[in-house]
């Protein structure tokens, strides 16, 4: 049987609802998933409720975007409590960084004589966090770009006419944020940032120093061989291993959930893993949150 703890809805740069990815998950076979939109958490009581109707385990997720000496890298939160205020207020910075990027995006595109206003962004972009993704697809859709992928090459990509950074903090703070929430901090696509995997040894050394409790070794884009790599790095270092797709619907046409005509299939026995640490997590105390700003 297979589980997916790595996909988005329409709250970030997804295409579908919380609900229907929880009857897609259904028609699939999942047994447990999690939806892990990027820097929000507003689809994930949808997603509890459709997924328990559908008789799958859900646990609560994101997906955070984060910095370590000058690398940009994403986090998975699992098992986060969804009401706990601080974490909430603690993503808003996040939020409003995002909001702050897009506009100077947009302002960039202007001085380049392609005009997008707000309004045309929020239409197409929905309920949820806008992105770049959103700001790609109007591209495509107005002509300017043939492709998703061509507007990230020629326009939105780092170092590329239209690029803009925004505020992300340290991977320390986000894994301290995250476990003060009572959950568990995963390394997202760690293949995906060296496919050589020659820094990865180092960094998720470093990693694990600020407690970092897992690797998502289970990723379409990581051949069996640098699956293996990482599994043995996550023993190496008592590390969780979890799995998912990083499936954002038509975004990305040519993906799919896990289980699906791709024959991607993360094992189920990794959410009795995720279970049983995120028992001992929540049963720890809150440390305080010491690790300084990244600006």
């Amino acid at each position: 049987m297979c589980i997916d703890l790595h996909f988005h809805s329409v709250y970030s740069d997804g295409t579908a609802t919380p609900g229907e990815l929880a009857q897609m998950a259904a028609e699939l076979g999942l047994t447990g998933i999690a939806l892990t939109d990027h820097d929000t958490m507003a689809g994930v009581a949808e997603m509890m409720e459709r997924g328990r109707k559908a008789g799958i385990e859900v646990v609560s997720g994101i997906e955070i975007s984060a910095l370590h000496r000058g690398r940009s890298l994403h986090l998975l939160g699992y098992g986060i409590d969804i009401g706990y205020r601080q974490f909430n207020d603690w993503l808003a910075r996040l939020q409003q960084g995002r909001t702050k990027r897009n506009r100077a995006i947009l302002e960039k595109l202007g001085r380049m004589g392609i005009r997008i206003s707000d309004k045309e962004l929020q239409r197409f972009s929905g309920c949820g966090q806008v992105g770049r993704p959103h700001i790609a697809s109007l591209l495509v859709e107005k002509g300017i770009a043939r492709s998703m992928n061509e507007a990230f090459a020629h326009y939105l990509g780092r170092g590329k006419p239209a690029w803009q950074s925004r505020f992300c903090y340290s991977a320390a703070e986000t894994i301290a944020m995250i476990h003060r929430a009572g959950g568990l901090a995963v390394l997202a696509h760690p293949g995906q940032l060296d496919p050589a995997m020659r820094i990865q040894p180092r960094l998720v050394a470093e990693l694990k120093e600020l407690h970092l409790d897992g690797l998502e070794a289970w990723y379409p884009a990581h051949p069996r061989r640098m699956r293996q790599t990482l599994q043995a790095l996550a023993a190496r270092h008592g590390l969780l291993v979890t799995g998912g797709s990083d499936y954002h619907g038509a975004n990305r046409p040519d993906s799919s959930l896990a289980g699906g005509r791709s024959g991607f299939c993360p094992p189920d026995d990794i959410l009795d893993s995720v279970r049983a640490r995120l028992a001992g997590q929540q049963a720890a105390p809150a440390g305080p949150i010491t690790a300084a700003g990244s600006g």
